[in-house]
């Protein structure tokens, strides 16, 4: 037994045990014949540093992680980072123009050779900031979205996808990065609010009969209209169908034409239609017959004017930057009387969420995938039960955006990324292949060129649950793809293929073995492909959980299912869970640019790695977003502390290690009461984990950790440790760090080892008390803990000294309160400072008088404190909280304040006011207490 130190410090704990656990290969122990268990992280950035989502996201797969492991599980949690296209070459990019090198005059090759320089270097930052946090990762098998292993699964799965017919090349619009000059996701786009205005125009008809009148907020883009819509039941335009406007400007004749877009109610109900750059009016303009290739495009890839297929455009507009040109259109529609009026208005505006430039919706040729098609699977999939989404409210969302899927576009305009592999011929045929060779002698050795774009981001990270596990090498796992009717059938309840052995054999360290007795215990017996010898794909796909931001349902888990299900024949996890944002104290969403981001590193530094992932189980509620508070964070330290303390206590009273897993025989009330708070606890703390309720499962730890150990556990047995108690604690204490171990793995860790053990806690068993509730010892016990609350509560009240000891009178205590009296008589004594102890009522004045059970109690209080004095400050103390509570419930009342005073005041307002009124009921029960 080593002595622990009078102080808690997390840091140098934190550092030592998890080098420890990393180079004894204790994150995945060597287990081929236990149950398996996986779950992959969503990978971070390669440039990125941990923020407070990523903090939270890891705290909650390493609790679940950590659990498994101590049930014996094969506990995988795979970890990798992802290439990060655009965000990786901007990094890069900015770093060569610092130096005044442009990536454009080093060439592709060239730049590429450096972007691997910088990932070698700096890339490493977050996967050292994972490690800070505790996260129990295989890093022994680290991935990387661009890894040679991973990079051959990208390859086959594009060309697959190709000769399947479910991805292909297309002319679409696309949200277009003109600073980038490249199409970018929907994720890296953000909405902001900012101050526009909105120009009405007037469109003459060709036939001289009058005009239509449209509003837009990009008058520059009506250089491009082809068209006018209405609605098809506006009376007002019946007669207009079919007609021409002419446009000012260019002159081009367009129909007015009707469709359901147009809405009568807003404006003018008129609405120019631009196919070429706005994502309604693309899907106006195909209704209307317009063909993707007859579309008008109006600008290049940097926002440029350039001269659309008609050749209409004023050659004194060509050239312009996109909002130089739109003071121009404005001031020519001045000119030629087109312009009705002008409107300040707040605009809902695209930004590119990394260059920080307005966003354009483009027409231009990419890759897409069929996403229509792969979505099937994968919505049968959820409604089958395959797939459980938790919180279930989450379905329909899932649901809602699957059914109404659109084409994937998969092209990036970067050279950082898996390069297309597709091959053109001069003649433009197209050759896809996985390699420039294949693609050669497909063509016929015809003279080929690469495709120069890469692939979107997410479309790789899409493979995550099953290339990262050995995938194509290692097919043991996967069936031919499923399309349809297929998957369908699969999903529902079809057998999936065989599986074999074969394959890439599990990788790793050389971990270190444990037996049966020391760790993992007897394991359940393995399905045949799932055992000893099954390849690690056979193993562990599909994973069994997902743990994901819901704001990544779209981008990253829904195009997981679809692929895993097109290529593996399954779903990729069991359980796919959403988790809320992490916002400020206020409810805020966090922004640099609102300066009210939180650093988790700081917090860690501050308070310690198990403070803040404990504080972030503890306020993750389904279906809520997370208010952090720094205080709590503060307050789950000292949680930390109390545990530290009471270990310094246990170990000072000759407590050490426990000697079983099952709980040991006990004939005190007090220690078998004990146990049957370790099983209770382990009920609800087993029922929350099923459910992923992670504000309950900290819940139940917590607070019998604080209350019922620290608080009244070890309260109740100072002085008296005799042999059973002393194993009954150790019991109890180990039971509490291995149950608290997921959610604190550091300081549990480290107090666990302050004894003489024969494995490390990361790799013990999960609790199995082989015990149950002793219903008379807890009745005993919580009568006890009452009594002495209620007795310490009334000396607090009316300020009794602290050293007076007093006299306690039970009227009408029936035998089994007799009974305990007499057996609790020692503790009650010593706890609520009691001189005696009386079985009769007290006849005198001037007692505290207290009711637990069928038991009335008096405390006789004469001599010991002024009566006179202590009701006197009772009173002026009530009438004081009481006029605070009617002043606060006056402001609350009034509407100019809960109405107009910011969130938080009245907040805070409301807490106030409960605060006194409970002050003051408190108040007039002590003074009740005292009696005439």
């Amino acid at each position: 037994m080593s002595e622990l130190p009078k102080t808690f410090e997390p840091g140098p704990i934190e550092a030592r045990w998890y080098a420890h656990w990393e180079d004894s290969g204790l994150f995945r122990p060597d287990r081929p014949d236990a149950e398996p268990w996986t779950i992959v992280n969503p990978p971070p950035n390669v440039t990125g540093s941990l923020h407070i989502g990523h903090a939270l996201d890891n705290t909650l797969q390493d609790i679940m992680t950590r659990h498994a492991r101590m049930l014996g599980k094969d506990a995988l949690w795979v970890v990798g980072t992802d290439h990060a296209g655009i965000a990786t070459q901007m990094v890069v990019e900015r770093n060569l123009e610092s130096q005044g090198v442009k990536r454009a005059e080093m060439g592709r090759e060239a730049f590429l050779e450096h972007v691997w320089e910088w990932k070698a270097q700096s890339g490493g930052a977050i996967t050292r900031q994972l490690r800070r946090l505790g996260c129990s990762m295989d890093w022994a098998n680290e991935r990387f979205t661009m890894d040679e292993g991973f990079t051959r699964a990208v390859l086959k799965v594009f060309v697959q996808l190709y000769r399947e017919g479910l991805l292909y090349r297309d002319k679409r619009l696309v949200n277009w990065d003109p600073k980038f000059q490249s199409a970018i996701s929907d994720l890296e786009v953000e909405t902001r609010e900012v101050q526009g205005k909105f120009w009405h125009l007037k469109y003459p008809l060709a036939d001289g009969g009058g005009s239509i009148s449209v509003a837009t907020t990009r008058p520059e883009t009506m250089l491009a209209d082809m068209a006018v819509a209405v609605h098809p039941d506006d009376e007002r335009y019946r007669a207009l169908v079919g007609k021409q406007v002419k446009l000012p400007i260019t002159g081009r004749l367009v129909p007015i034409i009707t469709d359901e877009h147009a809405d009568p109610e807003l404006g003018s109900g008129a609405v120019k239609i631009t196919p070429g750059h706005d994502f309604n009016d693309f899907e106006v303009g195909k209704r209307a017959g317009f063909k993707p290739t007859e579309m008008l495009n109006m600008l290049d890839a940097r926002g440029n004017v350039v001269q659309t297929g008609d050749d209409l455009i004023p050659e004194q507009i060509l050239g312009m930057e996109r909002f130089e040109a739109r003071k121009r259109v404005v001031e020519l529609l001045e000119s030629e009387g087109a312009l009705i009026s002008v409107e300040d208005r707040v605009i809902a505006t695209p930004y590119g969420d990394r260059s920080g430039v307005v966003i354009e919706p483009w027409l231009t040729d990419q890759w897409y995938v069929d996403a229509a098609t792969l979505a099937r699977p994968a919505i049968e999939a959820a409604r089958s039960g395959k797939i459980k989404i938790v919180p279930k409210s989450w379905e329909k969302t899932w649901f809602n955006w699957l059914e109404n899927i659109q084409p994937w576009c998969v092209s990036r305009q970067l050279w950082w990324g898996h390069r297309i592999p597709a091959w053109y011929a001069d003649d433009g045929s197209v050759f896809v292949a996985e390699s420039e060779a294949e693609a050669r002698e497909l063509a016929g050795g015809r003279e080929l060129r690469q495709d120069e774009d890469v692939l979107d981001t997410w479309f790789s990270s899409a493979l995550w649950p099953f290339a990262t596990l050995g995938w194509p090498e290692d097919t043991s796992s996967s069936s031919s793809p499923l399309v349809g009717e297929d998957a369908a059938f699969r999903l529902s309840g079809g057998q999936p293929a065989a599986l074999h052995g074969g394959g890439r054999e599990p990788t790793g360290l050389p971990t270190k073995s444990l037996s049966a007795a020391d760790a993992a215990g007897p394991s359940p017996q393995p399905s045949p492909t799932k055992g000893e010898g099954a390849s690690t794909l056979a193993r562990h796909y599909p994973n069994d959980l997902l743990i994901s931001g819901f704001d990544i349902i779209f981008f990253w888990d829904a195009r997981m299912a679809m692929q895993g299900i097109h290529f593996m024949g399954d779903v990729p996890w069991k359980t796919l869970y959403l988790h809320g944002l992490v916002r400020d104290a206020q409810g805020q969403k966090m922004s640099k640019s609102k300066g009210n981001t939180v650093d988790p590193l700081g917090l860690i530094d501050k308070y310690g790695a198990d403070a803040l992932r404990f504080t972030l189980a503890a306020m993750e509620s389904q279906g809520r977003d997370i208010k952090l508070d720094e205080r709590r964070v503060e307050g789950y330290r000292n949680f930390a502390t109390k545990l530290w303390n009471a270990a310094r206590f246990l170990q000072m009273n000759g407590v050490g290690a426990s000697q079983s897993i099952a709980a040991p025989e006990a004939s005190l009330p007090v220690n078998r009461w004990i146990i049957g708070e370790v099983v209770e606890t382990l009920a609800k703390l087993d029922k929350a984990f099923a459910e992923l309720r992670f504000d309950d499962m900290a819940n139940a730890i917590y607070h019998f950790t604080w209350g019922s150990f620290c608080d009244w556990y070890v309260e109740l047995v100072k002085g008296a440790f005799d042999e059973e108690t002393k194993t009954v604690a150790a019991w109890a204490f180990d039971q509490i760090l291995v149950m608290l171990h997921p959610f604190m793995p550091f300081v549990t860790e480290e107090l666990w080892n302050a004894n003489k053990r024969p494995y490390e806690l990361i790799v013990a068993k999960w609790p199995k008390p082989e015990a149950g509730v002793d219903r008379t010892a807890k009745a005993e016990i919580e009568w006890l803990i009452e009594l002495v609350t209620e007795v310490r509560s009334a000396r607090t009240e009316l300020s009794v000294p602290p050293s007076a000891k007093l006299h306690l009178f039970a009227a009408d205590a029936s035998d089994e309160t007799a009974g305990r009296l007499d057996r609790q008589h020692a503790m009650l004594s010593r706890l609520a400072r009691l001189d005696s102890i009386q079985l009769s009522s007290f006849d005198g004045s001037g007692a505290a008088q207290l009711v637990v059970g069928e038991t009335t109690y008096a405390l006789p209080l004469e001599g010991v404190i002024d009566l006179s004095a202590e009701r006197t400050r009772l009173q002026r103390a009530i009438a004081e909280a009481k006029k605070e509570r009617d002043s606060l419930a006056g402001r609350l009342a009034n509407p100019n304040f809960t109405e107009r005073a910011k969130p938080e005041a009245v907040e805070k307002a409301r807490a106030d006011h409960d605060a006194r009124a409970a002050e003051a009921e408190r108040l007039a029960a002590a003074l009740a207490r005292l009696g005439n």
